[in-house]
């Protein structure tokens, strides 16, 4: 019920839009050739033509003009600037924040003609507007501060729509760069909405491709040459069974002698929506490829042994023991007093 719900009001916006469309047309049709369809002395066409300096426009006439003129050119403006927003990236988010400034200001504009149709003297109200703005400018010194960071992001290029970026602790791609907010949505389709004052810091993870580092272990028995020749011979195969990786895969050695493994450092180059499938990926290639050549895998593994039985010390034993550890504590006893660093 409420997919159906949201379909008919997205017909019905998409109706409204046309017709509101084809209207101005008509209403710019009008102003152009309207002297020469109606008369010269027509209280309707000197009401419609905004431009006529008419001093006695029919007020509801001339609103209505106002109205299909103001509204008209912003959503003319607007839909050829949405409609060039897929074709653009760098400057995808500058347009957004254009598109919502001519929106508000199409408003403004409309109040302003509308009040000076009905003789409102509109300098003593724009007077009133500095003054007044400069006590909300005050008031809204957040609302300022996202809209200004806003633009700063969009000018100095510092992230785009598309990109992935790391902000606020949230990893994400920009979905939309507003007059106040940034929206970023992460893998599972969550949404957060972050202020634009609020991105101090951020990392942009698309600008540059990114890593994948993949550590695989053998054994400690395992010859490593032997493992070093296998990976050399199927590395190219590796990299021809995952196309998502743009550069690399690359063996860079040895990465830690663990407990019970060594372990071997591999890096890949890809772009920054595959890093995760890469990286899963080149684990089970390495593994595949560890399997078929019989190359072993370390893992926990729980021996039972019989206890063993150690010999005891014979009496001699126990003596020289005794003398030589006395004779060491002699003979170092110097070399503990003149260095601190001997326990």
């Amino acid at each position: 019920m409420f997919g159906l719900k949201s379909k008919k009001l997205s017909i019905f916006e998409k109706v409204f839009g046309c017709l509101f469309l084809v209207l101005t047309l008509a209403y710019f049709v009008l102003l152009a050739f309207g002297k020469w369809i109606f008369a010269t002395n027509s209280v309707f066409y000197r009401s419609l033509n905004i431009f006529s300096g008419a001093s006695d426009p029919n007020v509801f006439i001339r609103i209505l003009s106002y109205s299909f003129f103001i509204f008209g050119s912003s959503f003319v403006v607007r839909l050829l600037l949405t409609l060039c927003l897929p074709l653009l990236k760098k400057t995808r988010g500058l347009l957004t924040i254009l598109i919502s400034v001519i929106k508000y200001a199409a408003v403004l504009l409309w109040l302003f003609f509308v009040l000076s149709s009905f003789g409102v003297n509109t300098t003593v109200i724009l007077a009133g507007i500095g003054i007044l703005s400069l006590i909300v400018g005050l008031a809204i010194q957040p609302l300022l501060a996202d809209i200004i960071a806003g633009l700063f992001i969009v000018f100095e290029d510092v992230f785009h729509v598309g990109d992935v970026i790391v902000a606020d602790g949230f990893r994400g791609q920009v979905k939309e760069i507003g007059m106040r907010h940034t929206q970023l949505v992460d893998a599972g389709g969550n949404v957060k909405v972050i202020n634009n004052s609020d991105i101090r810091s951020m990392v942009n993870l698309t600008d540059q491709l990114s890593v994948v580092s993949v550590d695989m272990s053998i054994e400690y028995g395992e010859s490593l040459e032997r493992v070093e020749a296998i990976i050399a011979q199927n590395i190219d195969k590796i990299k021809e069974a995952i196309p998502a990786i743009v550069e690399g895969p690359w063996y860079k050695g040895v990465s830690a002698l663990a407990d019970s493994s060594v372990n071997l450092k591999f890096f890949a180059k890809c772009e920054e929506d595959d890093r995760f499938q890469v990286e899963r990926d080149l684990n089970r290639q390495f593994k595949l490829l560890f399997d078929k050549n019989n190359i072993n895998i370390p893992f926990p593994q729980v021996v039972v042994n019989k206890p063993v039985e150690f010999a005891s010390a014979t009496e001699k034993e126990k003596q020289i023991a005794h003398e030589f550890v006395n004779e060491q504590k002699e003979s170092s006893s110097g070399v503990e007093e003149n260095n601190n660093d001997v326990k």
